[in-house]
């Protein structure tokens, strides 16, 4: 058996993409599409867990820039003068003495009862 050669290119591509070579590969062509979309599919996941991951740095500095703030603002708050000056318009002061210690004596009576 003898293969016939076509000297004409365009007869072999014609030849080679034909209705029936297409047909027969069908099931390849449908799963070379299934695979552009799950890579469009990831493409596009992607971009969007990048969108995600910088919104959630920006809000990330802003708390931190937020709890510093904070942070000094308590530490300046709570020094013993600050605090002196915000209960003065209430009439409270510094103790000028130690406080005294209140001890309370218990006397322990044991009680017999002597029934007979």
């Amino acid at each position: 058996m003898s293969v016939p050669v076509n000297p004409n290119p365009k007869g072999a591509i014609k030849s080679i993409l034909n209705y029936q070579w297409i047909v027969m590969n069908i099931g390849f062509f449908l799963f070379l599409a299934f695979l552009a979309i799950l890579y469009i599919a990831n493409g596009h996941l992607t971009d969007k867990t990048i969108r995600k991951i910088n919104s959630t740095q920006r809000e990330l500095k802003e708390l931190q820039f937020e709890y510093k703030t904070v942070k000094s603002d308590l530490m300046r708050r709570t020094r013993a003068i600050e605090i002196q000056n915000a209960v003065a318009p209430y009439g409270l002061m510094v103790a000028k003495e130690m406080p005294m210690r209140l001890v309370l004596e218990r006397k322990i009576t044991s009680t017999k009862n002597t029934a007979q």
